[in-house]
């Protein structure tokens, strides 16, 4: 999301108050600080309770459709510190203080109000082929590169979950296997499903391809720290060595961590795979990311999964 230029904090109202209230809301759900700050209280107390203090709004039932329409054309057509936002920020913007909005009418608050998004333009979202990422793990020096490599691929985690692995997070229950993924920002430990092959070549690099002086993380750095010492990989040694490998690999998109998981969704929706399933595994804590980043799967590849499973009736 792209930032304005700074504001002066506003002076105290009720409608300040209640965002406040809001942000509380949201860190009692258990999002992260960071997320509460940066994803919903920048927006809020940063730019539209500027925006309402300029409009002499004080409290929230002083809010209206033609205030909200004002303040996204303010938006819209204001520039920030690199130049006017593109209409992705502005639509995030809006969408923050429509969501606050929200919560307030369930705490019965007396607001009707809510701001109208700026369409988008239908963006591609450009993924790796199952070949691609066979090159890039046979174009990878080691067996922790390769590893690394095909467990994004196949299990859609996130960068800050991989490198949270632990070897006792390899599973097997009902001769079934599984990773424990550890919620990056916090959230509940899931399992995402993986293949006997790829179970036993990660039990024999946890067990055989690490330094008996390893942490206990599953994926080590390669070097020893100056202190002799092994240190757990780090996202940013992951984020090196993907683009390294996929130049060595002549893969010729810009590839990079979170990548593989946007592949591995489009191709599990693509095959026909229920979306609840999907959002479990990659976890996601309801539809809505996946129904907004995705939409453009839903014509062509539903027509193709429909088909495939009337053909094997």
């Amino acid at each position: 999301m792209s930032r304005l230029t700074a504001i002066p904090a506003t002076t105290e109202t009720p409608l300040a108050r209640l965002v406040d209230d809001y942000l509380a809301s949201c860190r009692a759900r258990g999002l992260s600080p960071k997320t509460v700050k940066d994803a919903y209280g920048y927006p809020l107390q940063q730019v539209f309770l500027p925006f309402c203090e300029r409009q002499g709004i004080g409290g929230i039932e002083d809010l209206d459709n033609r205030l909200m329409d004002r303040y996204s054309s303010e938006l819209l057509e204001r520039g920030g510190k690199r130049g006017p936002l593109s209409r992705h920020s502005v639509h995030a913007y809006v969408r923050n203080v429509n969501l606050f909005l929200g919560w307030a009418r369930r705490q019965g608050e007396t607001v009707d109000a809510k701001g109208q998004l700026p369409k988008l333009a239908r963006r591609d979202i450009d993924v790796l082929s199952r070949d691609e990422v066979a090159a890039m793990e046979a174009a990878a020096p080691t067996e922790r590169d390769k590893l690394i490599i095909r467990v994004l691929a196949d299990t859609g985690m996130r960068v800050g979950e991989l490198v949270g692995l632990q070897p006792a997070d390899i599973i097997e229950r009902n001769r079934n296997h599984f990773l424990r993924i550890t919620h990056a920002k916090g959230g509940d430990n899931r399992l995402a499903p993986i293949m006997p092959d790829l179970a036993r070549r990660l039990r024999r690099y946890a067990d055989r391809g690490r330094p008996s002086d390893s942490p206990d993380r599953l994926f080590v750095a390669l070097r020893r720290s100056p202190n002799g010492r092994i240190a757990p990989l780090e996202t940013s040694g992951v984020l090196q060595m993907i683009r390294d490998i996929a130049e060595r690999a002549q893969v010729a998109k810009r590839v990079y961590p979170h990548l593989f998981r946007h592949s591995f969704i489009t191709e599990a929706l693509r095959r026909g795979m229920n979306p609840l399933m999907v959002a479990k595994i990659v976890g996601h804590t309801s539809l809505v990311m996946i129904q907004r980043n995705y939409e453009h799967l839903v014509v062509d590849d539903t027509y193709d999964a429909l088909s495939r499973m009337l053909r094997e009736k």
